[in-house]
């Protein structure tokens, strides 16, 4: 088996103050440049889900409504997968260049999760114009701006 070597270019800032990306200072020239993008693709690391239990598993009981009875791992957003790697992409607020924080309107990851990568949102790459979806979550919004308003505990089974 291949091994890779990964080190988190920051930290995942979620509390009182709001949503922020820190980075280490180091990777802090990397920012040149971001101020004109509205988002950002976000890669994290689901540190509070990496144990071999949770990366053994690969399906689960259906962890959303109406979805088929037993999932595997790859048709799911769970932290529970064999990489717990993480992709959100988050709205930007502001940038400060000399600190190296990004501030943004959300990111679904907890307090000091580590950020593997920040890559510029951009439509001609990320933007999908009528993206499939199986019937049981077609009802689901179809943007991130409207999934904020969304009462997802009607959808999920936990």
């Amino acid at each position: 088996m291949d091994y890779y070597q990964l080190k988190p270019i920051g930290k995942v800032k979620n509390d009182n103050n709001g949503a922020f990306i820190e980075l280490e200072p180091e990777y802090i020239p990397g920012l040149q440049a971001l101020e004109g993008f509205s988002h950002i693709n976000v890669v994290w690391w689901f540190s509070d889900c990496d144990n071999q239990s949770d990366r053994n598993i690969l399906q689960t009981e259906q962890p959303y409504k109406n979805a088929p009875s037993v999932m595997g791992v790859f048709a799911t957003r769970s932290p529970a997968r064999p990489n717990p790697i993480a992709l959100t992409t988050s709205e930007i607020i502001s940038i400060d260049f000399n600190k190296g924080m990004i501030r943004v309107t959300f990111i679904d990851a907890n307090d000091n999760t580590p950020v593997l990568d920040i890559k510029p949102y951009t439509p001609s790459f990320d933007r999908v114009e009528t993206p499939g979806v199986p019937v049981w979550c077609s009802e689901w919004p179809r943007s991130t701006e409207a999934s904020g308003l969304f009462n997802w505990e009607q959808v999920f089974n936990f």
